[in-house]
Formats: structure tokens, sequence, C-alpha cells
């Protein structure tokens, strides 16, 4: 029995390698816009998809992240200025794609900007620290993709969101894990609405990275920050140690490929040029091994592994 068990799972493993390795025709032909593309995993992506051949349209939050793009890649690649959280500056964005893509429509629409912090237990934060992030990390993607699908079904293209395997297991207090669900949420609806339209949606869901969003010293100022603001009796509770404390958690989270970004932008890079590519991607063993296999526990096993790995408040029960 166990025999056929195991022919049957590397038939379908087989047959799974054999249709991803189909690729896209004409892939210099096509369009695809990034958002995000200063640093990080747009970054990457952006210089990735221009060697394939792809039309890039990076966007980037600043001229000196542009620029420095640009120096980066061939004549193909445009960039334009966007700043997820504003409306106005999606609608300029949204008449330039058109204007780049003209009849041929939008192939690829990448939501990859976002931010991390500030990120710390919840109690530490006000309201305005989770619309921080909400803004971005959401409510942007939402803004983004709604502005542009009508370019994506135009081509009958690929819709990919970037999300986090925090989307799938939240650990830590903030608004960080909130938005990644919410992600999750928006494109599980979003891909079943317009499958009938011949587009795809695909979610990627990296581990731990870093990128300017996790480096040490803009994490530890914001987690300070997010300390610094909280009331006398909260800061009583959880006792002067307990900032320490929690980054060497952290540190000790950081696998040793967080530097490898090609691991989530090859995720991406499929996503975007297979025949069929996957409705999600999970880039980093941590993610494969650890953070996903969390996600399938029962809660209280996730929570006493919590309650045993992080430290505690001084004054916890």
């Amino acid at each position: 029995m166990w025999l056929y068990l195991a022919v049957l799972v590397g038939l379908y493993y087989l047959l799974r390698w054999y249709r991803e390795r189909k690729v896209v025709s004409h892939l210099q032909d096509k369009f695809v816009f990034i958002t995000g593309c200063d640093s990080g995993f747009g970054n990457l992506l952006a210089r990735q998809l221009d060697l394939r051949g792809l039309r890039v349209l990076a966007a980037c939050l600043t001229e000196q992240g542009a620029e420095q793009l640009r120096n980066k890649t061939s004549g193909r690649l445009q960039t334009v200025i966007l700043d997820v959280t504003k409306t106005e500056s999606i609608a300029a964005a949204t008449e330039w794609v058109k204007k780049c893509v003209g009849d041929r429509g939008l192939w690829g629409l990448v939501n990859n900007a976002g931010i991390s912090t500030p990120t710390a237990p919840n109690e530490w934060l006000t309201k305005q620290d989770f619309m921080k992030i909400l803004d971005v990390n959401l409510l942007g993607v939402i803004d983004v993709t709604l502005s542009l699908l009508p370019l994506v079904r135009k081509a009958r293209g690929r819709v990919v969101n970037v999300s986090s395997i925090m989307g799938r297991v939240a650990l830590i207090g903030g608004g960080y894990s909130i938005s990644k669900y919410g992600v999750e949420a928006f494109s599980d609806s979003l891909r079943r609405e317009l499958s009938y339209f011949g587009v795809k949606v695909a979610m990627i869901e990296p581990g731990y990275f870093v990128t300017n969003m996790t480096k040490g010293k803009g994490f530890i100022g914001n987690l300070q920050a997010s300390w610094n603001q909280a009331s006398p009796e909260v800061k009583e509770l959880y006792g002067d140690n307990f900032v320490a404390d929690f980054l060497k958690t952290m540190n000790l989270m950081k696998p040793p490929w967080a530097q490898n970004l090609s691991l989530a932008t090859d995720c991406m890079e499929h996503a975007l040029t297979a025949c069929h590519p996957r409705t999600r991607y999970s880039p980093g063993w941590d993610a494969k091994f650890l953070y996903l296999p969390m996600s399938y526990l029962p809660s209280f096993l996730v929570d006493l592994l919590v309650y045993w790995c992080f430290p505690q408040p001084d004054k916890a029960l």
C-alpha cells in the first residue's frame, strides 16, 4: 500500500513539474507593472524581468530609487513615481501605464510595495500605527489593483500579490499580519472573480528575508519608538528588558538564506511567465517547513509554541 502511495505522490510531482515548465510565448511583447521598486524584492524583480526581455514598468517611491534602477537596467525599462497611499498618485500612474501599453493591455501587475513597521506588542501601539501599515500593505494593494484591472483583463494577464507567511500565522502584534491576512482574502476573492475572464491571480508568501523593511536599525528604531510611547502601566507590566529580549528572539528567527532575495523573485517570475502558475508560492525553507505547518496546527499548539519561544512580560502570571 505504501509503495502505491509513494508512486502516486511521485507521479503527481512529476506531472506538476512538467506543467510548470511551460512558458508563455512572446514575453518580449508583454508589459509588467511592479510597485515598490526602490529596493528589495521589487528592485530585484524589475532587473530580473528586464534581463528576461519583458517590458518592465517600475513604480518607485522616490526619484533617487528610480534613477538608480534605470542605471542598472536596459532602455526597455521605464519608471514612474508612485505613492500607493495616495489615490491621485495611483490615478496618474494608471494614465501613464495606459499610454505605455496602448492596445496590448497589461500582462502583469505585481503588488510588491509594503512596510513592516511599527511592529510591537499590540498594547504598545495606537490606532494610527495600525492604519499606517494597512494604508500601504492592504488599501494600497486594493487601490492599485482596481485602477489597473481593466488593463490586466484586456491582456488576459496576471495579478501577483506579495503577501507573507505572516498572512497565514500571526506571531507578533501590529498591523503587518493583519494587512497580509487581508491581502490573502482579497487575492482569493479576486482570483475566483477573474477566472471567468482568463486572468490568473497568484500570491507570494515569503518567509523571513532581509530587505529594507526588516533591516536591523529601522526595525529596532521603530520598536524602541513604540516602547517609548507605551503607557507607564504597560511599561511596568513588560519590564525594561523586554525590548532587548524581543530583539534576541527575532534574530534567532533569521534563517541563513535570508539574504538570498532571488528565492522570492524567482517565484514572482514564475507566476508571471509560466503557462500554469501556482496559486500560492512560499519561498524560504522556514516558510515551507515551519510556518506553513504551524498554520495547520490546532491553535492551542501554536499558542504554546509562541508562549515558550517568545519573551514574557515581567509581571506575567
